[in-house]
């Protein structure tokens, strides 16, 4: 079984080295969460207490270890369509105030297993098709996590999966079976989205410029300061006019000056300046 027993002082290293690492901020009370998400990777890497465990992933040379560590601590549950409503402003008031014939760009900042891409490029094709669009969009999602870029690529989801936020109608029209007992995302959608890997304490600069950036539910693991810095860049990489969307109980408040609040019923969007 092994020692899955941390010291206080051993967690709050860990802690230390995890907001260093990707800016994720762990409480005093999250002891559990780690014991949880780590205690896998010492069967994986044959590490027979959660101290050498985390002993081992403070040293530069773990590579390995260190990426396993970062996956399993940002490794996060998703929906598809999560919340609904900012899909239906992409549709109703997004999309028609920026679909001016030079193409639409979004960004998609924390892509965990692939919902919230794929549902962006669902959205996009329904409107198209209503409005008869020409005009070209296309999606960037990104992670921390290469094992999540993995499943984001590969685009196959089981059933338990599909059944959180789809409906039925979107998965006969957006979806086919894959013969495995899986169901995989059609071909003209993922064509629509390209993954890269994305550190969000990094430099935004290589990432070119944006219409929209989607990154909800993501900011309430990090400290202001860390939330500032975030949010400061992204209006960096916004187009004029561009669309920042936050999750529903994220709020700017105090972070940043280069955003309008745009209440919408229901919801809240923000607006370059």
């Amino acid at each position: 079984m092994g020692n899955k027993n941390l010291a206080d002082n051993e967690y709050r290293t860990f802690c230390d080295f995890l907001e260093q690492q990707c800016g994720i901020v762990l409480g005093d009370n999250k002891m559990y969460l780690v014991k949880s998400r780590l205690s896998p990777l010492m069967t994986r890497f044959d590490i027979e207490s959660l101290t050498e465990l985390v002993n081992r992933t403070l040293k530069p040379t773990e590579r390995q270890l260190r990426s396993a560590v970062v996956d399993a601590m940002t490794t996060n549950e998703t929906l598809w369509f999560r919340d609904t409503y900012p899909f239906e402003l992409l549709k109703n008031k997004i999309f028609p105030e920026l679909d001016s014939g030079r193409g639409v760009k979004i960004w998609s900042a924390a892509s965990s297993s692939g919902q919230e891409p794929y549902s962006i490029a669902m959205t996009i094709t329904e409107y198209k098709t209503k409005q008869k669009s020409r005009s070209n969009f296309s999606v960037v999602g990104t992670d921390i996590s290469n094992t999540m870029l993995d499943l984001c690529k590969n685009a196959e989801y089981d059933n338990l999966a599909l059944s959180r936020g789809l409906s039925d109608e979107r998965r006969k029209a957006f979806f086919e079976d894959s013969g495995n007992g899986m169901m995989k995302v059609k071909a003209d959608i993922r064509r629509i989205v390209n993954y890269r890997h994305m550190n969000l304490l990094d430099n935004y600069s290589l990432m070119g410029k944006f219409d929209i950036i989607f990154c909800r539910n993501v900011l309430i693991y990090f400290s202001p300061e860390i939330k500032s810095q975030i949010i400061n860049k992204f209006a960096d990489q916004l187009n004029p006019n561009g669309f920042l969307i936050l999750g529903a109980s994220e709020s700017m408040s105090g972070l940043s000056d280069k955003f309008e609040m745009i209440r919408c019923n229901p919801g809240i969007i923000y607006k370059k300046k």
